[in-house]
């Protein structure tokens, strides 16, 4: 009898095992917005039809047309903004075609794909570049991206790259807080008496390049900044700025570099995006803020007035959609007083999808918010990453996923139908697979998505190598035409 009992036991529970494994494949594909893996028991034996090759793909993608370009609205918009004539652009157009002999896609990431006619997309930072002696302010580029340049990953070395060439110190501009806070090594930080807002959740207040705003929560704020010595140039700054966009009566007092003695000042009230600088030598700044209650602010910059400064806007999340939200007044205000001479965006990784092969409403939306920026920032250049490489599971190995070359492609499509210069992320790390290879050499984390510090310093590498190249291009373009 007890053999028998125990035998009955034996089926009931597997029974109820069996009908709990079913219940878990019968699970919706997501949970609360997270994605299930489903529970197959015939996983093994079953026959699974094949998900779409890359080689596929990406055949279909080559023989998709290209977004149609109306190249006279481009030549006739060239010529009123950059003030040049027909003719440089055509002799532009030719020298363009002689230097890199091809047309189109750089699958390697080798170069700048300027798609604007005429091949200036970055004339005028370029020209920046060339006259920093000359002007009274540094050459500002503002890196807007998500999570993969958090914590000023890949940013931190192109900075870097660019100080050492070109001039300036400094990590430039650093919200009041973040989530990267505590493990981004270019700058110390800590405040107390925040409250946050984002543009990704909030639909109420209006921003500008950093997404997020902060309000004293009382009548007391504070924000402590400390420079590091991760790379020589953020050392020392000559420049230290407060940003704010209102106050009314808020008081400020200022300890810098540790000393006794401090500042005591009346922020000057505004109702825009303004600044309070102060020059001299720092690499500490401790900033008390009292009677605060109608205080909003933007962050601290840590830099110096020459050479190149590059700001790290990156929000974890965003798919660059909501930058067509941006407030231009807003934006305005900050470009008086921190004028950008080039924006680039590095978007994608919250966008692309193991489901989705079409995205040509990315590409629309991302035109819309390229002109929107240009609205925003007028003398602004504007060049666009496309995306990385990102690996998917399949049958135990990883590989690159096909939505990767999809939404590559679409991305090149929205900078070649806004007529901006494009730089191929993808290509430069190796093209397919490449995130395998970064993930075994510990470049980048084990979710086959995001670099690590040592992978974004290759790739930063490789995008300044880029920059310079398009900028012989432009040096010599200048001297064959005038």
């Amino acid at each position: 009898m007890d053999k028998d009992n125990n035998f009955g036991r034996l089926l009931i529970l597997l029974l109820i095992t069996f009908v709990m494994c079913l219940g878990m494949y019968r699970l919706p594909d997501r949970l609360f917005g997270y994605k299930i893996k489903k529970v197959d028991l015939l996983a093994d034996i079953r026959v699974k039809p094949r998900s779409l090759s890359l080689d596929s793909l990406r055949q279909q993608l080559e023989a998709e047309k290209m977004v149609p370009v109306d190249s006279a609205a481009f030549r006739d918009s060239i010529l009123k903004v950059a003030n040049i004539d027909s003719m440089a652009l055509v002799i532009r157009d030719s020298l363009y075609k002689a230097v890199y002999a091809v047309q189109g896609a750089d699958s390697l990431g080798m170069h700048i794909e300027d798609y604007s006619a005429g091949h200036i997309g970055l004339k005028r930072f370029f020209a920046a570049l060339n006259n920093r002696q000359q002007t009274k302010r540094p050459v500002r580029i503002a890196f807007l991206g998500d999570s993969f340049i958090e914590g000023d990953i890949m940013v931190a070395d192109f900075r870097s790259n660019m100080q050492k060439r070109f001039g300036g110190r400094g990590v430039g501009f650093v919200p009041v807080n973040s989530v990267a806070a505590q493990f981004r090594p270019t700058i110390e930080q800590h405040s107390d008496g925040w409250t946050m807002w984002s543009m990704l959740t909030d639909h109420e207040h209006a921003y500008t390049l950093s997404g997020m705003m902060f309000e004293s929560r009382g009548e007391k704020a504070s924000v402590s900044m400390k420079t590091t010595n991760r790379y020589p140039e953020l050392q020392n700054v000559s420049s230290l700025k407060f940003i704010y966009e209102q106050s009314k009566n808020t008081k400020m007092s200022v300890v810098c570099n540790g000393e006794t003695d401090t500042l005591h000042v009346v922020l000057p009230p505004t109702a825009i995006v303004t600044q309070y600088e102060l020059t001299g030598a720092f690499n500490k700044a401790d900033f008390v803020f009292t009677d605060a209650s109608d205080l909003r602010a933007l962050g601290v910059a840590l830099e110096d007035n020459t050479g190149v400064v590059v700001d790290n806007f990156s929000l974890r999340g965003n798919s660059g959609l909501i930058l067509e939200r941006m407030d231009i007044p807003r934006c305005q205000a900050l470009n008086k007083i921190r004028p950008y001479d080039l924006i680039i965006l590095q978007y994608g990784l919250n966008v692309v999808s193991e489901d989705v092969l079409q995205y040509g409403w990315y590409t629309q939306r991302m035109v819309g918010v390229i002109r929107h920026l240009q609205l925003c920032f007028p003398q602004a250049d504007i060049l666009m990453l496309g995306v990385s490489d990102r690996s998917k599971q399949e049958d135990g190995e990883f590989e690159t996923m096909p939505a990767v070359l999809a939404l590559l492609h679409a991305q090149r499509q929205a900078a070649k139908r806004a007529g901006v210069p494009f730089w191929n992320v993808f290509g430069a790390m190796g093209g397919e697979n490449s995130m395998v290879r970064y993930v075994e050499k510990n470049w980048a984390s084990k979710d086959y998505t995001h670099l690590s510090f040592r992978g974004g310093k290759e790739i930063a590498s490789f995008l300044y190598e880029a920059i310079l190249l398009e900028k012989e291009f432009y040096d010599e373009a200048e001297k064959t035409i005038y």
